[in-house]
């Protein structure tokens, strides 16, 4: 089994975000959608991310934010990915200068149609219905239709993923990276690290019974949205 990429969601303090990585996060999120409980300034994310290694992506979530304010954030915080995880349109966002990551819920076969359809260079990120919140709700995405978008084409899968469950989350779904925000919280946006290591202590044991303990560091290993690297 190749190791399962890691993104660690909702990040809004240094503490967390170093944890998170010398743990073997591949990528770290930062919030700017107003509404979100766990929505970071600009500031404090451009500090978290320069402080951040080269492997790491720095990846931006947006709400149905105007291309404008996402392409002035790209610079400004120096973001690697950005996570579109409102209505929008994938090709409103085009000349983005990052790579792109689009939130789908698949509440119908329909909906997983339209998830495997989404342009190559798009990364599909599968998460729990709930039009309010957006995300970090806890709840558990479709598993079952996950893992079919999955044989598809790589995919990303959030939504209620915990230390507990992480490992049944993999196996059952096999998805190219998996997103833990909520799971990973003693409260929004406060991460713990008691659960950041127990979530990559399971990731650590699967993969070492299954005889492939590299890193997700590791150089071909490292999170690139809308490849299959």
């Amino acid at each position: 089994m190749t190791p399962v990429r890691v993104k660690i969601c909702g990040i809004t303090r240094l503490e967390d975000a170093q944890a998170a990585v010398r743990l073997g996060a591949n990528a770290v999120g930062f919030v700017f959608w107003p509404k979100s409980p766990r929505l970071v300034s600009e500031d404090v994310a451009r500090a978290i991310a320069t402080s951040l290694p080269a492997p790491v992506a720095r990846v931006g979530v947006f709400v149905d934010a105007p291309l404008a304010d996402v392409l002035r954030i790209v610079k400004a915080v120096g973001l690697d990915v950005v996570q579109l995880h409102g209505g929008e349109s994938v090709d409103d966002f085009r000349g983005v200068p990052a790579r792109l990551i689009k939130a789908v819920t698949l509440d119908s076969d329909a909906d997983v149609d339209r998830a495997s359809r989404l342009p190559d260079h798009v990364t599909a990120l599968i998460d729990a219905t709930d039009p309010v919140r957006r995300g970090g709700t806890g709840r558990s995405a479709n598993w079952e239709r996950a893992a079919v978008v999955a044989r598809r084409r790589p995919i990303m899968l959030a939504g209620g993923v915990t230390p507990e469950n992480v490992v049944e989350a993999v196996q059952s779904v096999q998805p190219w990276a998996v997103d833990v925000s909520s799971g990973v919280e003693t409260a929004p946006g406060v991460k713990s690290a008691e659960k950041l290591a127990r979530l990559f202590a399971s990731l650590s044991q699967m993969e070492a019974r299954s005889s492939d303990p590299a890193r997700r560091t590791d150089g071909g290993r490292v999170f690139r949205p809308g490849s299959t690297n």
